[in-house]
């Protein structure tokens, strides 16, 4: 009796050796998933959600983080900023800069006493209504000194800045914000030599800052800066028996490395101003924006890699699909298996094709959800202006995560694959 066995299509055999050429085994893994495409495809559809995970949260943390580090270094990254201590009502604290104990003389005794503090600015501010005829607007009046634009690295874009002769008489000009100007004249025009009317006194209006942004909490735009001398004298009023107290003191550093050296000089000559003993506390805070930096870095770093673990997990289940898939195909082509085998077929051709399946599974599902992150994280870039990075290693990582989760899925299946009997296999209907 003659036995005639005809071998698939999709499992061609190199009869003159006992070995399979890579390509012709990846060859033959693509026709074997093309020929289940709707399996394939359900089958990647857990390392496309797993990849795509991954790069879109890596890409959308770093570009949050790159434009939240922008915007402290617009601010200046090389300058300290001092608040008062916090005063106590009933043994409350009401917080950092409720108390009276810093005064323009301690920053002038900064400026001349502290050789790392390149330029020292002082401001008083207090809420209030600015009016122009009919419109009046809610805003924060603040007083600043003649420092004030390279301490605070900022300029205006309309009109001048303050003379010194001008905050020696406490003259009530006003320089606008942009949210200010915007409010109260619109955003067109030419608002020199305008008047305003702050706590019933008239101010006339000779600059416009340039825009800024928030800073925490606070918006820079929707502001309104006068001379210190006048805010004291006429919107505040006397505030301390020597001098008058001021809300924060800004120290701009030549070079961002001696902000430590320039912080220590710092609380070293206030507590000397201050009599503060060595078991008193500082009655005053500095805070130091590198330290900020550094600290929303590693904060976001750290919250951005938890996440990706999070999302890693899809991996997991990805490849359990995976190796499910392969075993379930293992089951069905024992036929086929059988016929490869009695045609010459190694254990290791089996294993290499049935591994080079998992693996074509995996990467070509990391592939489309590299592709897919990458254009979510842009979408997310466009629709909530941050900047869109991808990062080399972000793209990398996703591909080797996809090519090692269809390696390790495709072991237990390839094994039982190549391990089969082939006479066993053969009578497998």
């Amino acid at each position: 009796m003659r036995i005639s066995l005809r071998l698939p299509q999709s499992m061609p055999v190199n009869r003159h050796t006992a070995t399979v050429p890579t390509m012709e085994i990846l060859t033959m893994a693509v026709e074997a998933l093309w020929n289940n495409k709707l399996r394939t495809a359900l089958t990647m559809l857990g390392v496309i959600i797993g990849i795509t995970s991954v790069i879109a949260i890596t890409s959308v943390g770093q570009g949050v983080q790159k434009a939240t580090e922008q915007q402290i270094q617009a601010l200046g990254t090389d300058v300290l900023q001092i608040f008062p201590a916090s005063a106590r009502t009933g043994g409350i604290s009401q917080g950092v800069g409720s108390s009276s104990t810093l005064t323009w003389q301690d920053a002038k005794a900064i400026q001349q006493q502290a050789p790392a503090a390149e330029v020292v600015s002082a401001y008083l501010q207090r809420p209030g209504q600015v009016v122009y005829g009919n419109l009046n607007h809610s805003t924060n009046i603040v007083g600043i000194d003649l420092n004030y634009l390279q301490a605070r690295n900022t300029n205006l874009t309309q009109g001048r800045f303050f003379t010194a002769q001008e905050m020696d008489v406490a003259k009530s000009i006003a320089i606008l914000g942009p949210t200010v100007r915007n409010e109260l004249f619109g955003s067109n025009g030419n608002v020199i030599g305008e008047q305003i009317r702050i706590q019933r006194n008239i101010y006339e209006v000779i600059g416009v800052f340039e825009k800024k942004g928030s800073e925490g909490s606070m918006d820079r735009d929707d502001q309104v800066f006068i001379p210190l001398t006048n805010m004291s004298s006429l919107v505040v009023g006397n505030n301390a028996l020597n001098g008058f107290a001021v809300n924060g003191i800004y120290i701009k550093v030549a070079d961002g490395d001696q902000s430590k050296t320039a912080e220590f000089q710092v609380v070293n000559l206030l507590r000397l101003r201050h009599n503060l003993s060595p078991l008193q506390s500082d009655d005053f805070t500095i805070r130091n924006r590198t330290d900020i930096v550094n600290t929303f870095s590693t904060v976001v770093g750290l919250f951005t890699v938890m996440i990706v673990a999070i999302a890693s997990i899809s991996l997991l289940v990805g490849g359990i699909g995976i190796a499910n898939i392969m075993l379930v195909s293992v089951v069905e082509r024992t036929r086929e298996i059988g016929i490869r085998k009695a045609v010459g077929a190694t254990n290791s051709a089996i294993l290499h094709q049935f591994l080079a399946e998992s693996v074509v599974i995996s990467s070509v599902g990391g592939g489309i959800g590299v592709g897919i992150g990458i254009l979510i994280a842009f979408a997310s870039a466009m629709m909530f202006n941050f900047p869109f990075v991808v990062s080399v290693w972000s793209v990398v990582c996703g591909f080797g995560l996809s090519f090692i989760v269809g390696l390790l899925a495709g072991v237990i299946p390839a094994r039982n694959a190549a391990q089969l009997d082939p006479i066993v296999s053969l009578r497998s209907d």
